[in-house]
């Protein structure tokens, strides 16, 4: 059994209704931090800066992929490259990786999930 700490904020996956000031709205909650969102779960992300994505970081997108098409990361306000080794990583699980500021992102996976495509959303939180 996981550790409190350690337990999703929504044991399943949501559309992202509002965001900025340092958090995120979705299913009537609101988190503030960067947010893991993946199809069986939403997670609290500890990450802040895209400089911070590594696998480590994605760890649970790794251990998910069976069940994802796609990742989508939201990098804050900034435009980030992935480095070629996350991608060829993410490749080599077959999932793509589509990475854009974190407004773009939130409304590329809202629509994604509402077309019940296999997603994640890696989304850092932006001021």
């Amino acid at each position: 059994m996981p550790a409190a700490s350690d337990a999703p904020h929504l044991p399943r996956s949501a559309p992202i209704e509002a965001y900025g000031k340092g958090g995120f709205a979705f299913a009537e909650m609101s988190h503030r931090g960067s947010l893991l969102c993946l199809p069986e779960a939403i997670w609290a992300w500890p990450v802040a800066r895209p400089e911070q994505i590594d696998e480590a970081s994605l760890a649970r997108v790794f251990e998910a992929a069976n069940g994802i098409d796609t990742l989508i990361i939201g990098t804050g306000t900034r435009v980030w490259l992935a480095p070629s080794a996350l991608r060829d990583a993410l490749r080599a699980v077959r999932v793509m990786l589509d990475t854009m500021q974190t407004g773009p992102a939130i409304t590329t996976y809202n629509i994604m999930i509402g077309e019940r495509r296999r997603v994640a959303a890696a989304l850092i939180a932006v001021p």
